[in-house]
């Protein structure tokens, strides 16, 4: 046990926390290092990270690593952020842990070592079962919702389903992210207030958070803290307070 357990209330985990992990390079520069040194310490956080989400029961944890705006990066940068994923690939994390890996995003423009090294972790890691970790790497948001129209328009002209049977459902179950429930909760580090192009579809009723602190500082502490935000927010779907508060069940009496 942390000492910050106290402030959470254990069955009102997240079942799904999403996280825009920002701030490696602004974190590196400030210390006189290259960015490349923050987002070396940007994967030792997502080891803390990954083993405390685990130990606290969440379910899936999707974290956006690699942007399709970010192909547009110094490609001295883009070198060395596509190198650090293809060594940051312990098995020792994932299988200590029981936990599955996935990957979401535009495959085709990884390059094949790495895109082999990403295949492999996900084919090893399959029967994994504590907790799902998602990559959301070479991802877009705008992108995902394109192609899964492209889908279904495909689907439609070919006669395999009509115009009239598109609805949410059929849009969730195109996209990248059709495998898992939308987050509870999405933490943003590093100080920016924006989304970024991030599952833009997904967030619809998701709790937002946003923090100053860099992502290589974001500890088990900070983890804690966003998530002892969001379990003091009423979660109402587009319902009244009074409604939420009437559909609460009855405690059962003490004996």
């Amino acid at each position: 046990m942390t000492e910050t357990d106290f402030t959470l209330d254990m069955k009102r985990i997240p079942e799904h926390i999403a996280i825009i992990m920002d701030g490696n390079g602004r974190w590196a520069t400030e210390r006189g290092k290259d960015r490349s040194y923050g987002h070396q310490a940007g994967v030792d956080t997502v080891r803390r990270i990954t083993s405390e989400c685990t130990r606290l029961g969440v379910k899936y944890l999707t974290l956006y690593t690699f942007s399709t705006e970010n192909w547009n990066r110094p490609a001295d940068e883009v070198a060395a952020l596509m190198g650090l994923i293809l060594t940051s690939l312990e098995d020792e994390i994932f299988m200590k842990n029981n936990v599955r890996f996935r990957v979401i995003g535009d495959r085709s423009r990884i390059p094949a070592e790495v895109d082999k090294r990403l295949t492999e972790t996900e084919e090893h890691t399959a029967a994994n079962s504590a907790m799902t970790m998602i990559v959301a790497l070479s991802y877009s948001s705008k992108l995902e919702l394109v192609r899964a129209t492209q889908r279904i328009a495909q689907e439609v002209k070919d006669g395999q389903m009509s115009v009239d049977d598109i609805d949410e459902k059929t849009i969730d179950s195109h996209l990248w992210t059709s495998f898992m429930p939308d987050p509870d909760l999405l933490i943003r580090t590093g100080g920016e207030l924006r989304i970024s192009n991030y599952l833009l579809w997904q967030i619809a009723y998701s709790e937002l958070y946003f923090c100053d602190t860099y992502w290589p500082d974001f500890d088990e502490a900070a983890l804690h803290q966003a998530i002892a935000s969001y379990q003091q927010r009423q979660r109402r779907f587009g319902k009244t307070e009074a409604q939420v508060e009437s559909e609460r069940p009855t405690p059962s009496p003490s004996l």
